[in-house]
């Protein structure tokens, strides 16, 4: 080889090596994305009990008007018990006022009430026993964040008395 040759040759591959550091060195600097935090935060007490409220369906009687309006009622109006009645051989019984009576019961009070009570229908009592503890107070938490509104549902009437409010008959009936 010519000695020309050689040299035009490193001088080629050093140039094009300078090109391509130059060009790289050139490149906008890209900042690297701050990683994304995939973690899903634990909802809030208040939000965990909304949400029991919701699916355990307790509107559905201790809410005034939830089925007429196709459970759109505002929270503000939720769970002020209900003066309508459920009638059937155990009496009459009312949902009761939920917002004023967990201000007169404690926390750990209502989880005891889930965990023992067997009172008339149709409530059903039975179904809550297994309910997880920390649901149990969530709801607690959430009707408690609602405050105190309304008035207290009426009392219990005896099976051989006629009640003075509205009701339902939970009594099965044969066709004829």
């Amino acid at each position: 080889m010519r000695p020309q040759f050689v040299q035009l040759c490193r001088w080629s591959s050093g140039a094009f090596l300078a090109a391509v550091l130059l060009v790289a060195c050139a490149q906008p600097q890209r900042a690297t994305p701050a990683p994304i935090d995939v973690r899903l935060q634990a909802p809030s007490a208040e939000q965990a009990g909304r949400y029991f409220i919701l699916l355990g369906g307790c509107n559905d009687c201790h809410t005034p008007g939830w089925e007429q309006s196709g459970g759109q009622l505002p929270e503000s109006e939720w769970l002020t018990g209900s003066p309508v009645g459920f009638r059937g051989p155990w009496g009459t019984t009312y949902a009761s006022n939920l917002r004023i009576f967990v201000q007169n019961v404690t926390e750990d009070q209502w989880v005891e009430m889930f965990r023992t009570r067997a009172e008339r229908p149709p409530m059903p009592w039975m179904n809550y026993r297994t309910i997880n503890e920390s649901d149990l107070r969530a709801a607690y938490r959430f009707i408690r964040s609602l405050g105190p509104k309304g008035e207290p549902a009426p009392e219990y009437v005896a099976p051989d008395q006629e009640p003075r409010t509205p009701y339902i008959v939970f009594v099965p009936r044969m066709p004829e």
